[in-house]
């Protein structure tokens, strides 16, 4: 039987599976060269991992949700980084764990906020957004301020983060429940926001 274009069209298995081959080579000629290439696996200059605080602040952000509204991937384009600062690069999530990467924009972009706004602005901005903000339609966060951090969990996750590559020391593991003490979930998820876009400052 000759394969024409006929009958591809007429036979909707056979299209279906043509079209998930084709997709299927054309994503892996895409996708595996990345895991191969330095500047998709190695760290950006002067990137650390997040210390005890800002690991259980990202945990906290991924908890609340607000990576469904803020996303922090800056995409190369004059419009976003004139408001946003330098685009995002892969080495600067390489210890990300999941991938925050996304371009979802019912708020703003989170990429480059560290340092921008001082700790009370975010402090007044979780609690009522509106005082801020008057046309957000942001949440509110009081009970951020008023939740301990749970420091027992951090040392298991810190060296969950190391066997798939994340440069923690045994150091660094075994005092992080002392490191957030008497610490709020507000402290910590503002402290993960004031590292935010840090390590690479330079603007278009």
């Amino acid at each position: 039987m000759k394969l024409s274009h006929d009958i591809i069209e007429q036979k909707t298995g056979l299209l279906a599976l043509l079209v998930v081959l084709v997709v299927s080579v054309g994503g892996l000629v895409e996708i595996v060269p990345l895991y191969f290439q330095r500047s998709t696996t190695e760290p950006v200059s002067g990137l650390k991992p997040y210390n005890a605080l800002r690991l259980a602040g990202r945990d906290i952000y991924i908890r609340e949700g607000c990576y469904n509204c803020h996303s922090q991937m800056i995409r190369p384009f004059r419009a976003e980084v004139e408001r946003y600062g330098h685009y995002s690069v892969a080495g600067e999530f390489v210890y990300d764990r999941p991938f925050q990467w996304g371009s979802k924009r019912t708020g703003p972009d989170l990429a480059r906020v560290g340092g921008r706004y001082s700790d009370d602005w975010h402090r007044t901005h979780l609690r009522n957004p509106r005082d801020v903000v008057p046309e957000s339609n942001m949440p509110n966060y009081p009970w951020l301020a008023k939740t301990p951090v749970d420091g027992e969990s951090l040392p298991a996750k810190m060296r969950a983060l190391r066997t798939v590559g994340v440069p923690y020391a045994d150091a660094e593991i075994a005092s992080s429940t002392k490191d957030v003490a008497g610490k709020t979930e507000e402290d910590a998820l503002i402290a993960y926001l004031q590292e935010l876009g840090t390590v690479i400052k330079s603007r278009r």
